[in-house]
């Protein structure tokens, strides 16, 4: 049985038709001249090839693009989620998992052709959807590869698997665009986020953007093959003593975007980045399993039967 969005995903594919996603693109182009693409709104010309505080200019840099088999059951499917992940970032989160690509930008900057060729090498690969990690300093450069690739007849659904530190101009761009939107709500409070992501105005900007994703596209749905078709899947990465940020988040997500909204409580926090200097002692550990399984056990009470397949293992794997 299909869902309702099967006959007209990928979304941007009708825009595409229509010259809107070109057009798109061009609009998007010019946030570049005086940068306002994140929330940052730095001002520079990266058109001129300058850089803020993301550290990419006109053209986005990409580190690594292959099938990844070890993304939400509902990405990855058999054949792997076709992840691009994009180097730099606008946030600076100091226990980044990636903290060799965001904080200081790897791999070469990619003409807007050139991504899009890695686009159509994902699809020609099999991949499932074509999975933009770390989208949200370059959606200008995205919209441009894009419309390239469509005109060359790419057809996978968009993942824009994000931290949600985006701006509202470049989420409405992607609007009809982005098929599965994937925010990482990583903390609740303003002074941690001050201290951990350098952004105390971070859970704000999350809430704004996380919303403005979920009007766009609704609770996630999946196709009779269990594959992500369209919607929000929300991430949360359990922090090691940070058990009330997680609840807070979790009773956000409940009360404000509902009991089916998907959520993906992820265990893989291991001390990365600043770290591993010493400078942020009490995150220096991984969670325990205590943390780990009351964070799952939180996320039931509170009504949010939809969690991935990954947190309920993760459950009863603790729960030995």
């Amino acid at each position: 049985m299909k869902t309702a969005h099967e006959n007209t995903y990928p979304a941007y594919r009708a825009l595409a038709r229509s010259g809107e996603l070109q057009c798109r693109a061009a609009a998007a182009r010019e946030a570049l001249r005086a940068c306002r693409v994140c929330p940052h709104a730095c001002g520079v010309n990266r058109l001129e090839d300058r850089t803020g505080i993301c550290g990419v200019g006109r053209l986005a840099r990409v580190a690594s693009w292959f099938p990844h088999h070890g993304e939400e059951d509902c990405l990855r499917g058999w054949r792997g989620s076709g992840t691009i992940f994009l180097a730099g970032c606008n946030l600076r989160c100091v226990f980044c998992q990636n903290y060799d690509i965001s904080h200081a930008p790897a791999g070469a900057p990619l003409t807007a052709d050139r991504l899009a060729d890695l686009m159509l090498e994902l699809q020609a690969a099999g991949c499932h959807n074509v999975n933009w990690v770390t989208p949200s300093h370059v959606v200008p450069q995205l919209l441009e590869a894009l419309a390239c690739a469509a005109e060359r007849g790419l057809r996978l659904p968009i993942v824009y698997n994000t931290s949600a530190y985006d701006s509202r101009h470049s989420l409405r761009l992607m609007e009809g665009v982005v098929d599965i939107y994937m925010p990482d709500f990583k903390l609740w409070s303003p002074e941690r986020a001050r201290r951990y992501l350098r952004r105390p105005d971070y859970p704000e900007v999350a809430r704004r953007s996380i919303l403005e994703m979920h009007r766009q596209v609704g609770p996630l749905e999946l196709d009779q093959r269990g594959l992500a078709v369209r919607g929000l899947l929300l991430r949360h990465l359990v922090m090691p003593g940070m058990l009330e940020e997680t609840e807070r988040i979790l009773r956000w997500i409940a009360e404000e975007l509902g009991p089916e909204t998907y959520v993906n409580l992820m265990g893989q926090y291991r001390p990365e980045g600043l770290v591993l200097g010493g400078h942020y002692p009490e995150i220096a550990r991984r969670p325990t399993r205590d943390e780990l399984a009351r964070a799952v056990e939180l996320a039931l009470e509170l009504g949010l039967h939809r969690l991935d397949a990954g947190s309920r293992a993760m459950l009863a794997w603790l729960h030995r």
